[in-house]
């Protein structure tokens, strides 16, 4: 309860709570000058809005070079550790993983349910956001499904960033964020395959046809997962 309380204390302020929204859209560290550039406050402000972040384990840094001289700089970044605030207390990562480990149990039919379950909620996802901000019976334009896919990523919790190639075949993705990051660690295959079938099912929501490709997975070390998606409109 008390370290509940200091969480609380510290989100309240709301240009602490911006400045952790601000890092958490910028998917790199950043230096005390340019919070304080940013939300136009003095150094000294900034860093204390910082080291605040950092003491609730919200933030984490280290003093680094530059590569610019002169002395060595303090970057923050996002912690890994996770914050859950529930009031009454609530174990939900215990509940996932009994279900996960309860699916895998079942062998191959559980393995299959939970892939299927997977895809269908990415498309449900996808499938409600196109209702309410695109409900006007038009045919989407390419333009159209990709602010989609972002609005339906961010509102996943999974800090996308996408690229898009020239003749829009190719969609390069990358996650910041994984929701099920604790769980996968203890149940790497089977909680990144469903992901990989949330994902697929996003895309065939939009696209007539996707191939989903992973290149990258921050489970193994990476710094995000990252995927290409081969489509066709």
């Amino acid at each position: 309860m008390e370290q509940t309380l200091k969480i609380t204390n510290v989100l309240s302020d709301p240009t602490r709570y911006y400045i952790y929204q601000h890092i958490n859209k910028k998917h790199h560290e950043v230096t005390v000058q340019e919070i304080a550039d940013t939300f136009n406050i003095h150094p000294n402000v900034a860093r204390l809005h910082l080291s605040k972040l950092e003491d609730i384990n919200m933030l984490t840094s280290e003093t680094k070079k530059t590569g610019k001289g002169g002395r060595p700089s303090r970057l923050y970044r996002l912690s890994d550790e996770v914050i859950q605030l529930h009031f009454p207390y609530r174990d939900y990562q215990l509940l996932s993983k009994i279900a996960i480990e309860t699916m895998m149990m079942l062998g191959e039919p559980g393995k299959e349910a939970l892939y299927t379950t997977g895809k269908t909620f990415g498309k449900e996802l996808v499938e409600s956001q196109t209702a309410l901000n695109f409900n006007n019976g038009l045919p989407l334009s390419f333009e159209d499904k990709m602010t989609i896919l972002k609005n339906s990523a961010s509102l996943a919790g999974l800090y996308p960033e996408f690229h898009v190639s020239d003749d829009q075949s190719k969609i390069f993705f990358q996650i910041y964020n994984c929701p099920f990051k604790e769980v996968a660690n203890s149940q790497t295959q089977a909680v990144c395959s469903m992901h990989n079938a949330f994902l697929k099912g996003m895309f065939s929501a939009l696209f007539d046809d996707v191939q989903l490709v992973e290149k990258d997975n921050m489970i193994t070390g990476c710094e995000t997962c990252s995927y290409q998606a081969l489509v066709t409109k």
